[in-house]
């Protein structure tokens, strides 16, 4: 996909200082984005559908939480099935999103191949214990590498949440997936219930 063109600046204010130190200045996707949640990055939004239906529950939850109208979607499409060609952007950012993935391990290995050399794939995720999941039974590596490998069918009913992690769960995925972390923050700097990741790809 060609993108000098479609890039757009964003003037809001850091979100989160760790993000911004990482990403501010580069041009990247950001997966599910939303306005009450706005992290102004130079970044598209990659969402599985639009945000214009008054009806639809995510539209819905972004003015409840304080926007005046929803994130503008750039691109409609799947966020582990990217519609960029590889090593195409300087960044993958999501906030709140790995866990609506089945497959995470797809979900991140695609990240990457989208993002360039040097670049960068940073991952808001909720903390099971400091959220409304904090008795749900944390997601094992091996469950997440038996979904990857097809030994674990999607049959999943109910909320759209695939897996519940604390900080070590994630690192402990990085570190299988021999991935680059540069830094993470057990309590992240945007609203504090969730953890931060950076990975830089070598």
């Amino acid at each position: 996909m060609f993108l000098s063109k479609i890039f757009r600046r964003n003037k809001t204010k850091d979100h989160s200082k760790t993000v911004s130190k990482y990403l501010k200045g580069l041009r990247g996707i950001e997966i599910g984005g939303a306005a009450h949640n706005d992290f102004g990055l130079d970044a598209l939004n990659i969402d599985l559908k639009d945000n214009t239906n008054p009806q639809d529950a995510y539209y819905q939850e972004q003015i409840r939480c304080g926007a005046t109208k929803p994130k503008k979607v750039d691109i409609i499409a799947s966020g582990d099935n990217l519609p960029f060609t590889d090593n195409s952007v300087d960044f993958v950012f999501s906030s709140y999103v790995l866990e609506h993935f089945f497959d995470p391990i797809k979900a991140i290995k695609e990240w990457l191949r989208v993002t360039k050399q040097g670049g960068y794939v940073v991952m808001i995720v909720p903390h099971k214990d400091r959220t409304t999941e904090k008795d749900k039974p944390r997601t094992t590596l091996q469950e997440l590498i038996d979904r990857h490998e097809g030994r674990i069918i999607n049959h999943h009913i109910g909320d759209n949440h695939f897996s519940c992690w604390i900080t070590e769960d994630i690192i402990e995925l990085c570190n299988y997936m021999k991935l680059n972390i540069i830094e993470y923050l057990d309590i992240d700097d945007a609203v504090g219930n969730g953890f931060l990741v950076v990975i830089r790809k070598d």
